[in-house]
């Protein structure tokens, strides 16, 4: 009887070649899934399951996980304004996890005998893929048949050509990665330290010119509305959201970062709606938490993010870290005023009944309501008493020398 091998699979080169690798050279039973992040329409949902089933897989299932995604991953993201070295919203990373929760889950249903991914071994997925399975599913066999075997391209094709598997093998220029929290791109520019993606690579190109104003209503950290239409899932408002701020081309860079596996990268992305929410979601926040607040929480989602770059979903103390941003989003509610312009955006301001800027009590550098200036004086010198003393001791041994 043939082992059941569960199977990630999104319809390219790679994972083409495990299919027919698995099926043909060691005789498994593949059962392909693709989980959906939001980065696949209908039609190729569809048509990506036909080039499955064409291949020769046991089964496919498609596991719709973009609002699941989102509620298990992104809103964290969110609440503590990750963006890993102040630069990239961590789109292909934070999927990726979800994905292999997924496809774990899926093994354990199936009482799969083997787990297959397509990565290569030389980059971060391997990584994130190996840790959940070995965590989830431990014992189970993990096969990599890109990665153990050392295949280049070409070595691909030459293969699937000759087992008759008709597909398009003609490499893009760039590889495009998209899903709902932003869009990697990568391309011979993002392979060296200095060049930038030209024009014709963004999958999003410029289509607006004029200045626009967009108002974002977030609900106790949540984007729940954008201008006057609410929403009954943030999933939507991001959706939305992407939908009139992409034209303008924002969210374009290239990101560069340290590996899970100890080399430097560059990843050319695009992500709209994520930098718009992430950059607006921040400016709410410093007009209703408090100082003590917004440094814990600077403190504890640099941590966050990047332990989940490095694929540790599943550490326990990722979920005391939520429970700490979630509890901090309280009282972020509110509008968000922002400009966009090609390439670019402004925030402008905010409206919040949570506004700690509030000017019943007063209005920095010009007047204020809460003390006097003979509270100031006795302040001030209760604060610098210590540091005051010091000063003294160290003239009073200066004097002696």
């Amino acid at each position: 009887m043939s082992k059941k091998v569960v199977l990630g699979f999104s319809g390219g080169l790679d994972t083409t070649y495990c299919v027919k690798y698995l099926t043909a050279e060691k005789g498994y039973e593949v059962h392909s899934i693709l989980v959906n992040t939001g980065g696949f329409d209908k039609e190729e949902l569809t048509r990506i399951e036909a080039h499955a089933k064409k291949l020769g897989v046991h089964s496919h299932t498609t596991i719709e996980a973009t609002t699941d995604y989102y509620n298990r991953i992104i809103r964290y993201l969110i609440y503590g304004n990750v963006l890993k070295n102040n630069t990239y919203p961590l789109s292909v990373s934070a999927e990726r996890l979800s994905q292999a929760l997924h496809i774990a889950q899926h093994a354990k249903q199936l009482g799969a005998q083997a787990v297959a991914h397509g990565s290569t071994g030389a980059g971060n997925d391997q990584v994130r893929f190996d840790m959940i399975f070995q965590i989830l599913i431990p014992g189970i066999e993990i096969i990599t048949p890109i990665r153990d075997l050392q295949l280049s391209r070409e070595q691909e094709i030459e293969y699937l050509k000759s087992k008759g598997v008709e597909m398009n093998f003609e490499k893009a220029v760039y590889s495009i990665n998209k899903g709902l929290w932003g869009t990697s791109v990568g391309g011979k520019e993002t392979l060296h330290s200095n060049g930038m993606l030209p024009e014709e690579a963004w999958p999003t190109p410029l289509t607006k010119e004029a200045p626009e104003e967009v108002i974002l209503h977030f609900k106790q950290g949540e984007l729940l509305g954008v201008n006057q239409k609410e929403f009954n899932h943030p999933v939507e408002a991001i959706q939305a959201l992407q939908e009139i701020a992409g034209g303008f081309a924002i969210g374009r860079d290239i990101h560069v970062g340290d590996t899970i596996i100890g080399i430097k990268g560059r990843v050319g992305f695009e992500a709209a709606a994520p930098l718009l929410i992430l950059k607006a979601h921040h400016a709410l926040e410093k007009h209703v938490l408090t100082k003590w607040q917004l440094q814990w929480k600077d403190q504890l989602a640099q941590f966050y993010g990047n332990w989940l770059h490095e694929g540790q979903i599943l550490d326990p103390v990722m979920r005391d870290i939520e429970a700490y941003l979630t509890n901090s989003q309280q009282q972020v509610t509110g509008k968000v005023f922002v400009q966009l312009f090609p390439y670019r955006f402004q925030v402008t301001g905010i409206e919040s009944p949570y506004d700690l800027m509030s000017s019943k009590f007063g209005k920095y550098g010009e007047m204020n309501t809460g003390f006097t200036g003979e509270d100031v004086r006795g302040f001030t010198r209760i604060v610098g008493n210590q540091i005051g003393i010091y000063h003294r001791v160290q003239q009073t041994n200066h004097e002696k020398d």
